[in-house]
């Protein structure tokens, strides 16, 4: 599965998105998927796990993305879980988070 979201005629690479979150102190661990969508064929989608003393919301989570990258990157929607799938290896199984999130 290529790790590329198609939005409009436009590639986003989700590793641009998850060094935004990753600078974000209260994000523990993030991923960035993409959702089908009927207007732009597919939009991406933060799936967050927040650290345990975290007081930040969708809109915040959204918001670190303002003037970081190019708008039609931005993530549509942010998702809040408790962990993210991951292989033995330690790699994020992002074809479950497609799969549950997508």
């Amino acid at each position: 599965m290529n790790d590329v979201i198609v939005s409009g005629s436009e590639n986003i690479y989700p590793a641009e998105l998850e060094r935004v979150l990753d600078r974000c102190a209260e994000v523990a661990d993030a991923a960035v998927v993409g959702r089908t969508d009927d207007k732009w064929g597919e939009v991406p989608v933060a799936v967050v796990v927040l650290t345990e003393s975290a007081e930040i919301s969708r809109e915040d989570v959204l918001a670190l993305f303002d003037g970081e990258l190019a708008r039609f990157k931005h993530p549509q929607d942010v998702v809040f879980t408790h962990a993210l799938p991951r292989n033995v290896m330690g790699k994020v199984l992002k074809f479950e988070l497609r799969a549950t999130f997508g």
